[in-house]
């Protein structure tokens, strides 16, 4: 069975670079946004959902889709990562939503 993916797994990784396989892609992991569990899902045995907000270099946008982002100590996750309206110039951010 595959681990269940939290906010905890990634807390460690806030500030640490992400290398895209299969590409030349670098991000970084900026920071984790959650929003509190409703009771609901905590009854019925659901993670909290949270997002991971990545930034890149602007310009060479990463397509939307299922990548394999690795750390440099070879820890990698497979991800549904898509590219978000970034207001600041010279970077683009990407997220990558649990529910």
């Amino acid at each position: 069975m595959d681990e269940v993916l939290t906010r905890e797994t990634f807390d460690p990784h806030v500030g640490k670079t992400f290398r895209v396989s299969n590409g030349h892609h670098a991000l970084m992991l900026v920071r984790i946004e959650t929003r509190p569990i409703e009771e609901w899902e905590r009854k019925m045995g659901l993670r909290a959902p949270f997002n991971l907000i990545f930034r890149g270099p602007a310009g060479d946008v990463l397509a939307e889709g299922m990548h394999v982002l690795a750390l440099e100590d070879g820890t990698s996750f497979d991800l549904y990562v898509s590219p978000v309206h970034t207001s600041v110039r010279g970077q683009q951010d990407y997220q990558s939503s649990f529910n």
